[in-house]
């Protein structure tokens, strides 16, 4: 076996070694502050929570539904036409309709008369305007095709948040229901905003309902103690509750989309959870191994509290990719999700280590696995004469913590070549239908189908003539009458086209087909509607929209509306996503180097986490816009996918997938730097996090997939497709694609040229103080040995001292160790809870 490397500092080290490595001094002062003073610290949380709660609680009531704003680049020509619209035409775009349905039908004189009393009376209640009923002007747009229905439609004032108030305080405890003898509905797009607002808030109690008790559950089965799996639950409320603060700052701001807090939920308790249960199994190690408290804590937060940092800033930069677009949608986003993660990493990183001072060995108080023991056989006492066989037993019977994960890593290595192209297959199999992906906007099938305002918007869709809050506005700078009305009877015989309502009169097919409209100029600014025979937000309501702007004009012309936005939205992706990927790619690479010193394993790490995303894709397509599984899952398919929202769900799960990446890399980097062969560090680098990653990534899928309980389709899909990437990237990349690549590069995968070699040297990232092997990690077929070398022969047998020995369990024989043990001895411990198992030695 080749020489132990010393460039690892001692296990009672708290610092790693090496020019340009962080000091230890930040960590190791952290870890006297908790430990001296924790309940300061605490004192400080508390006080500090409850004014997070305080500020954030009303944050709710601040964001934004959005609508198709918040996916629109404010710079494009839809979003200039709709400012000028509110500006100079304020009633111009509908935003409320009221159904009013009656048997009697609309053109009787009785029902009449009451249509023109419930126009009247909303055109009198403050923040509305533009008020226009079929009984005012018997327009047939609004008058159902059986005519027992009539339109009442108006546009409500103000932005999207005081529109919504509007609406819920007085439009409809006034005018939904029963009016006379017209039964009334209210819709329009401010109607669909607020019930998916509505929804979306009552979700995410009930997603929070779920994702607690069955983390709770999972946590407890990890690390056996009650107490210890409370930590990383608490960790993730304060973190999700820090962040309720922070954007109730920034959307005094910016505007912040309502989704950003089922995004909070998400990586809150996820990414909390996540890092507080490396530190937690980490303390516990230490405490195991014989240290005292502020020693464990040292030592914890030098090594598993370094990762945590390492890990939090690759999720960040992740998220931080979606700033470069001019979205709101997206950009609000980013900043919810790098507030989160900056929280959770530092309820992390601070309060959790005070909460284990506090705790001391309590940590493991109310230790459920007595109920699984109870009436079985009575499991020996840690360090006892028993224990201490059965873990020797486990030892040389190759079993033990982690023993699974290193056959499965022997086994695939051993078959690189055909695990490698087998699960490359499968994954661009699942990606597949992604190629067939279909872009649109989110409309009113985002909700339930016994939705009021989805109800009276399908109403619009099927019984009337031309939706009128569906049509394609076009605004004029500087034109005069004649070519006007020469425009507008041009813009009647494009196809599509139901009629153009302008200045000068309605036109229909080339020729007059109503009155002028003088309300429509404003100085040297008049607009035209364009009302569409096509769906407004589909392949042919856009290729209307670019077919409008196709035609010219002898003066400038801006065109707005549903479909002019989802263009616009469409082309400002696509300029922003290749800036974004470079950021992901650049920023992973730069920080996978600083890890491993290698050029090849960054190069690995960004295609194999991409890989990891495809399944989440092809499922997006096949799924959500294909409609397969949509009966089971309780949603309507569209035929088409939110244009941003798989640049969300992109960003999102590349940063969780190479969060799990970096667990695994930097074990096998530490294997590697303590005397491993490459084999063989691949090996132990997959025993040690092999649990960890899976526990991370379970508890991380149930709070995915309970937001992907959500009746908005929207949040399922981001929710159960962000799941199923978290769940493919642990199962199948980390276990079977990145052990075979790694096989078949082989030494090659750590070479670096000498001047990157020397940079990584000087300004590297490790963490430090860890663990040595044992020889005793190694699994069957593969061995420690350089190519070459005779065979080191049954464990123990001519390896420096301490290397032979067996895994003893955390709790017993290690606590007999000398405070400052071998570097050899030394291991990562495991994330988990023994099942009923004969040794303390707990696993997953």
């Amino acid at each position: 076996m080749a020489p132990l490397s010393h460039s690892s500092p001692p296990p009672d080290s708290t610092s790693p070694a090496g020019p340009g490595r962080p000091p230890a001094g930040l960590f190791s002062a952290v870890a006297r502050l908790a430990g001296n003073r924790p309940r300061l610290l605490l004192a400080l949380t508390v006080v500090l929570l409850a004014g997070a709660v305080v500020l954030g609680s009303g944050v709710a009531d601040r964001l934004r539904s959005g609508g198709s704003g918040g996916v629109v680049d404010p710079s494009s020509e839809s979003s200039y036409a709709a400012e000028i619209l509110e500006r100079e035409f304020p009633g111009s775009r509908p935003n409320l309709v009221l159904l009013a349905r009656t048997d009697a039908g609309v053109d009787d004189a009785e029902t009449a008369r009451q249509g023109r009393e419930l126009a009247a009376r909303l055109a009198d209640e403050p923040g509305v305007t533009g008020v226009t009923s079929y009984w005012d002007t018997g327009a047939g747009a609004l008058r159902s095709e059986d005519g027992r229905e009539g339109l009442v439609v108006a546009r409500l004032t103000g932005d999207d948040l005081e529109a919504e108030r509007t609406l819920e305080e007085r439009i409809v405890p006034r005018f939904d229901g029963g009016q006379g003898d017209l039964s009334v509905r209210v819709g329009g797009s401010v109607a669909v905003q607020h019930e998916q607002q509505t929804l979306i808030a009552e979700d995410l109690v009930r997603a929070e309902l779920i994702a607690l008790p069955v983390t709770l559950l999972i946590l407890m089965v990890v690390f056996g103690s009650a107490v210890a799996a409370l930590l990383p639950v608490g960790i993730g409320v304060i973190a999700i509750l820090g962040t309720n603060a922070v954007l109730r700052v920034l959307t005094s701001f910016t505007d912040v989309s309502v989704f950003a807090t089922n995004l909070t939920t998400a990586l809150g308790l996820g990414l909390a959870i996540d890092y507080a249960l490396l530190i937690v199994r980490r303390y516990r190690e230490e405490l195991a191994a014989g240290r005292d408290m502020p020693g464990a804590l040292a030592a914890t937060l030098n090594t598993a509290g370094r990762t945590v940092l390492f890990s939090a800033a690759t999720v960040a930069v992740s998220l931080a990719a979606m700033l470069v677009f001019p979205l709101y949608f997206l950009r609000s986003l980013a900043y919810a999700g790098i507030s989160v993660v900056v929280l959770a990493a530092a309820s992390a990183l601070l309060v959790l280590p005070a909460l284990l001072a506090v705790l001391g060995p309590r940590i493991d108080a109310l230790d459920v696995r007595r109920l699984v023991r109870r009436g079985s056989r009575r499991t020996p006492e840690p360090g006892s004469a028993a224990a201490t066989t059965d873990a020797d037993a486990d030892a040389r019977d190759g079993a033990g913590a982690g023993a699974g994960w290193a056959r499965l890593a022997g086994w695939v290595m051993r078959r690189a070549p055909l695990v490698a192209t087998g699960t490359l297959a499968l994954l661009l199999l699942l990606g597949a239908p992604f190629l067939g992906a279909h872009f649109g906007t989110a409309d009113y099938r985002q909700l339930p189908a016994s939705a009021e305002s989805r109800v009276v918007q399908e109403h619009l869709r099927d019984d009337f003539q031309g939706s009128p809050t569906g049509v394609v506005e076009v605004v004029t700078r500087d034109a005069g009458t004649a070519e006007l009305d020469v425009y507008a009877q041009r813009l009647s015989r494009l196809d599509g086209v139901m009629r153009v309502d302008a200045p000068s009169g309605s036109h229909a097919d080339g020729r007059s087909a109503g009155d002028g409209q003088p309300g429509r100029v404003a100085g040297g600014i008049a607009y035209l509607t364009v009302v569409p025979q096509v769906e407004a937000v589909s392949e042919q309501g856009k290729q209307l929209v670019r077919d409008v702007r196709a035609v010219d004009a002898p003066f400038a012309t801006y065109a707005s509306g549903a479909a002019a936005a989802l263009i616009d939205s469409q082309q400002a992706i696509g300029s922003g996503l290749p800036w974004a990927l470079a950021v992901i790619v650049l920023a992973t690479l730069a920080l996978v180097f600083l890890l491993t010193g290698s050029v090849l394993i960054p190069v690995q790490a960004v295609l194999l986490n991409a890989l990891s995303l495809t399944a989440m894709l092809g499922a997006v397509v096949w799924v959500f816009q294909d409609g397969n599984l949509s009966g089971l899952l309780g949603f309507t398919p569209t035929g088409s996918v939110e244009t941003a929202l798989p640049v969300l769900m992109f960003c999102l799960a590349f940063g969780l997938s190479m969060d799990y990446g970096l667990f695994l890399l930097s074990r096998i980097k530490e294997e590697r730097d303590h005397g491993r062969d490459h084999r063989a560090a691949v090996v132990a680098g997959m025993r040690g996090t092999g649990g960890v990653i899976t526990a991370a990534a379970l508890v991380l899928s149930v709070v995915m997939v309970a937001i992907g309980t959500s009746r908005i389709t929207n949040t399922k899909m981001l929710g159960l497709g962000v799941a199923l990437a978290v769940l493919m990237d642990a199962m199948v990349i980390r276990t079977l694609l990145v052990p075979a690549v790694l096989s078949l590069t082989g030494r090659a995968s750590w070479w670096a040229p000498g001047p990157l070699r020397r940079l990584h040297d000087r300004f590297g990232i490790s963490e430090g103080g860890g663990p040595a092997v044992r020889a005793t990690d190694a699994t069957p077929g593969v061995t420690d040995a350089a190519p070459g070398a005779p065979d080191p022969g049954p464990a123990g047998a001519g390896k420096p001292a301490g290397m032979g020995k067996p895994a003893e369990g955390r709790e017993g024989a290690e606590e007999r160790k000398p405070a400052a043990p071998d570097p050899a001895e030394r291991r990562d411990p495991e994330p988990a809870a023994p099942l009923g198992t004969a040794t303390a030695e707990r696993t997953v």
